[in-house]
Formats: C-alpha cells, structure tokens, sequence
C-alpha cells in the first residue's frame, strides 16, 4: 500500500540583522510520497518510490497475474509453455533456468520480479545496478493469492488483484462443493529420466489434493535436499501404504510416459499389488498445469483432477 513519510531539511537562509548577525530560518517539513512498501517471498521488504513502468520477469507463470492487475512488462524468459499473444513479441531474456544478464539490463527494467529457488542470484547484479527486485513463488493456490497481491501493490491496483481472487475462489469452491467427501489416500508419482520422486503438499497437485480434503501419502515425508516439493520414491514403500489413488506428473511427451509406466508396472509384480494399479486408477496429469504453475488457471487444474476421479460429475 502506498505509504507517505515527512522529511525535515534544514534550509540554511542567511539574513543580515542589524547587528551584522546570521539568522538560519525555522526547520521546513518536505512531504516525500512512497508507492508501495511490500514484503516478497524471501521475507524482504521492498520500497518502490515509484510506480514501476518497466518491469521484467524471470518465470512465464508471472505474466498473466501480473498483466492481469495492470502490470507494465516489458521483458520476459523463454517457455515451453503457452505463451499469451500479447506477451510473444516481448524481449526474452533468456531460459528460464539461465537467464541472460545482458538482455536483462538492455530492457532497462526499474523493477524486475524473481523466480524463487531458481533465479536469486541475479539479486547482486540488480542490487549493483540500482534495480529493486522482487522474489515470488508460484506454486500452491495460496502462493498464486499472494503472488497477486503482491503484483497489485506493484501495480497500485488493490482491488484488482482482490477481485481475481475472489472469482478463483468461488470456481473453486463449485468444483470442489461436486465432488463426493471421501477420505481417499493418494499418491503423487513425479518421473523424470533420472528416475521417480513423490509430491509433497506444497506441490501443485498436492495442494489440489489438499482442497479435496483426501490424504496425501507422502505428508511428512523427509524432503529431497534440493526440492522441499518433493521426497525420495520406494517402490517398498509405495507398497506399503497402497494408495487408492496414483498421479502421475511428467515432462515429455504424454504417450511415452504412458507408455514407460505401463511396462513397468507389467513387470513388477510389486506394483501390480497397490489397490490403485489393481482398479485401474493410476491417472496422467497434464504438465502445463501441474508441473508449471497454471497462475490464473488453478480452477481449470482442480477440475482436470476433479474430472479424472469423478467424471460423471463433470
């Protein structure tokens, strides 16, 4: 929120007195206004003097909420992801996962918004080149709510960002007000070339699974050392907490995933014991709403879930 702060600047005015003395006036108060002082996801507070009028993001999953309140953006990173129209003609700044200092700089930002757990070290380059920055997470729908209202303090557009807020909710809520309360255990399965892992609840699929009140069979697992999303996987111990429910996130192609899964499951006889592989309900969820935040489109990625479990209801 905007914010106003009085400084007192001491004008030295000489005059000359009778006697051949100095008079110094009385102190002038200085009114000096503040746009927004806001808190980012790396617990910074941030002070904005001014409305940002150039500002560039480090993850594609900014543009839309960001745009959507009235954010100026005029540089943005690479993405295998759908890319709105209006935003295709922008200067890149590079992938995602390394994005270029130079054309960072060449877009004269007076406000660049960073990708946390991936693009914190530009903060010193920005910080030497007098450029404030804010760190912002989107992965849970709580993170998408907050990430709003922080781009509404950055657009000084409140109730903007309050509004789309309200409105996800609502959906929301439909969607999940459908689907039958039951207390189903779920397993999130994350496969990559390396190997698989299991989704934690600050997830994006595991805080979908949240909303739906099922469990997630992996809360309080230890998490993986880089990723705090995500534990280890264990076929043995899969196996032991049978999850009713099995999905499966990717990147790649879809068919191929399928595909590899499908023979893995054929020749374990392990797998073929988890009561969701023995009713057939293991299910694939889409990547550009489960792997990379779908921002605005968190209604769309609860219904998809909803849909693949319940689909008489949708």
């Amino acid at each position: 929120m905007t914010k106003k702060f009085l400084t007192t600047i001491l004008i030295a005015g000489f005059f000359l007195s009778g006697c051949g003395g100095e008079k110094i006036s009385e102190p002038v108060e200085v009114s000096q206004e503040i746009f927004a002082t806001i808190e980012d996801d790396a617990g910074r507070k941030i002070i904005l003097n001014e409305k940002p009028a150039r500002i560039v993001v480090t993850s594609a999953s900014f543009l839309e909420p960001l745009h959507a309140v009235g954010g100026e953006i005029v540089g943005r990173p690479d993405s295998k992801n759908k890319m709105p129209d209006w935003a295709k003609n922008l200067p890149s700044v590079g992938a995602v996962y390394q994005i270029d200092v130079e054309r960072l700089l060449s877009c004269a930002p007076d406000l660049v918004i960073v990708n946390k757990g991936m693009n914190e070290k530009l903060l010193p380059v920005l910080k030497e080149n007098k450029i404030p920055a804010l760190v912002v997470e989107m992965k849970s729908y709580d993170d998408v709510k907050r990430g709003l209202k922080i781009f509404s303090a950055v657009s000084g557009d409140a109730a903007a960002g309050e509004k789309i807020i309200q409105e996800m909710d609502a959906e929301i809520k439909n969607i999940v007000d459908k689907v039958p309360k039951e207390n189903l255990r779920v397993a999130i399965l994350h496969s990559t070339a390396q190997g698989l892992s299991v989704q934690l609840d600050g997830s994006i699929a595991g805080s979908i699974v949240k909303m739906f009140g099922w469990e997630n069979v992996a809360s309080g697992m230890t998490p993986l050392e880089k990723n705090p999303d995500a534990a280890p996987y264990s076929m043995e111990t899969l196996a032991e907490q049978n999850p009713e429910i099995i999905f499966v996130t990717s990147m790649g192609d879809l068919d191929e995933i399928k595909s590899n899964m499908t023979a893995a499951i054929k020749s374990n006889a392990a797998w073929q014991a988890i009561g969701a592989v023995k009713n057939n309900r293991l299910y694939f969820l889409p990547q550009d709403l489960f792997l990379l935040s779908p921002g605005l489109r968190y209604p769309e990625a609860v219904r998809q879930m909803a849909q693949l479990i319940y689909p008489e209801k949708f």
